[in-house]
């Protein structure tokens, strides 16, 4: 498996607990993401390095730099149709491309003049942004945001089959740290990841980044 994995309990310490953060694993080139599909998408990504076959793309597509937001929202990998869990590392500009493009799913008064102006916005982009609570490992709901974003028209075009890296079909792995959730998750297993830091200051706004410094 390529991800860098680390132990939980010594991620969980350096994490900020409150605010709206990206958490993921990233270098200078490339971020991963993960998804979560019923086994002919996912064995068809996972084969061919790229999304085809069955895969629909006609509806948005919503991608996760957040491991354990993906495990909340897939059961583990346990929930019907998500049972093959993807690693995806894309071009991180492509990440950064996505971000600056985005809009909000829900309206929000200190970043759109209106709400008329909103609901253009959202009707015309093809980049969706939603933040929700994080989980911890046990499903519990933290304080802390974590981001999902969701791709249609060319933005799902160009990501499934242009911007992909590389793909992993981590199931597996999911399934055997699954095993390790418990009071105290001191067995738990996860994907190294740190806080994304978006360079560009109008970016940092329309998304709602909380700042952080480690």
């Amino acid at each position: 498996m390529r991800l860098i994995t680390e132990s939980y309990l010594n991620q969980v310490s350096r994490w900020p607990q409150t605010g709206r953060h990206i958490l993921a694993q990233y270098d200078d080139q490339s971020i991963v993401v993960y998804q979560a599909y019923r086994p002919a998408i996912g064995y068809f990504a996972a084969t061919h390095g790229y999304f085809g076959g069955e895969f629909n793309f006609d509806r948005m597509s919503w991608i996760k730099p957040n491991f354990l937001w993906m495990m909340y929202r897939s059961g583990w990998g346990i929930k019907t149709e998500q049972e093959v869990v993807l690693a995806i590392w894309i071009q991180r500009w492509a990440f950064e491309e996505m971000l600056s493009s985005a809009v909000h799913s829900t309206f929000i008064p200190e970043l759109y003049p209106s709400e008329t102006t909103w609901k253009s916005a959202l009707k015309e982009s093809q980049v969706r942004l939603q933040w929700d609570p994080d989980h911890h490992p046990s499903g519990a709901k933290l304080e802390r945001r974590a981001i999902q974003i969701g791709l249609r028209g060319k933005f799902l075009a160009n990501y499934a089959k242009d911007w992909i890296l590389h793909i992993e079909d981590i199931s597996d792995f999911v399934q055997q740290q699954r095993q390790n959730i418990n009071s105290d998750c001191a067995q738990l297993i996860t994907p190294q990841e740190t806080v994304y830091s978006v360079s560009d200051q109008q970016t940092q706004k329309q998304l709602g980044l909380s700042a952080w410094t480690e």
